[in-house]
């Protein structure tokens, strides 16, 4: 038997075991939803709460299947999803290049961390009234709430990243002989990126959190406006059809981020298990 023979027999049974290990997760989720939408019905047709306060899933998905077919919620998520990146992306591009610069250099660490410390407890809400003087009524005030509620968890993370970098590895690789630029992208990017990519991952979900307040801002469209329209007029049904939905798009999303992550950091499970 040759070499590549006995790798493919070993690889055959893991990849087995891995779709096995797929297939029961999909059940356990299938039976983990069952359970739910069973106990959520059950509890209003058994009158423990009343169909005003917690209407059933039945009435919930009438209306979402409404919603579908005339496009007005497609519509709702366009509009929150355009805010929601626009908001995590300005985060990014603010927060990632800033967190490496207070990470790698301890000066600045210094400088910056009591005014994060200071700012970060500060709820998005709170800034709502001055984020309205400053920025009026338009889409650019929703956005700058959003990059301020996603900012926070993505500069956190990349400075703990970037400020947990082993020096030992450095050192070593300098001993090798291996240029700044290959230190950096080979020694420092690869042992910052898995807290770096956690932080985007919170900074996604912040970022759908803080959708709801940005949205507070005399929105026409969005839903978080879809919620706050619900609420205003008594239905309970449309509050409801916001909440899944903002659910289903952000476990999808993180779901994506951890897909992304499995591609791009092939070696992270190796350090966990080292860690």
């Amino acid at each position: 038997m040759t070499t590549g023979d006995a790798t493919q027999e070993v690889e055959a049974p893991q990849e087995k075991s891995a779709a096995k290990r797929g297939r029961s997760g999909y059940l356990y989720t299938f039976i983990s939803l069952a359970i739910f939408f069973g106990a959520w019905q059950l509890a209003v047709s058994a009158n423990f709460v009343s169909e005003f306060f917690l209407p059933g899933p039945v009435p919930v998905f009438k209306l979402m299947f409404e919603m579908v077919a005339d496009g007005s919620l497609f519509v709702h998520i366009a509009v929150s999803l355009a805010r929601v990146a626009a908001g995590f992306l300005l985060a990014v591009l603010v927060a990632i290049p800033l967190g490496m610069l207070i990470g790698l250099w301890r000066p600045m660490f210094h400088l910056v961390d009591p005014w994060i410390e200071l700012v970060r407890p500060i709820p998005p809400i709170a800034w709502i009234p001055l984020v309205i003087m400053w920025l009026g009524l338009d889409e650019e005030s929703k956005v700058a709430i959003i990059m301020y509620g996603a900012f926070f968890p993505i500069a956190l993370n990349t400075i703990s990243g970037f400020h947990a970098v082993d020096r030992v590895h450095i050192w070593a690789a300098l001993t090798l002989g291996v240029s700044r630029q290959q230190i950096f992208w080979h020694v420092i990017m690869r042992s910052a990126l898995p807290r770096v990519v956690v932080g985007l991952r919170l900074g996604a979900g912040m970022a759908f959190i803080v959708l709801v307040a940005a949205e507070l801002i005399l929105a026409d469209a969005g839903l978080g406006f879809l919620i706050q329209d619900g609420r205003y007029q008594l239905k309970t049904e449309q509050i409801m059809v916001g909440i899944i939905v903002i659910g289903v798009i952000g476990y999808f999303i993180n779901k994506g981020l951890l897909w992304l992550e499995s591609k791009w950091i092939p070696y992270r499970e190796t350090i966990d298990q080292n860690t």
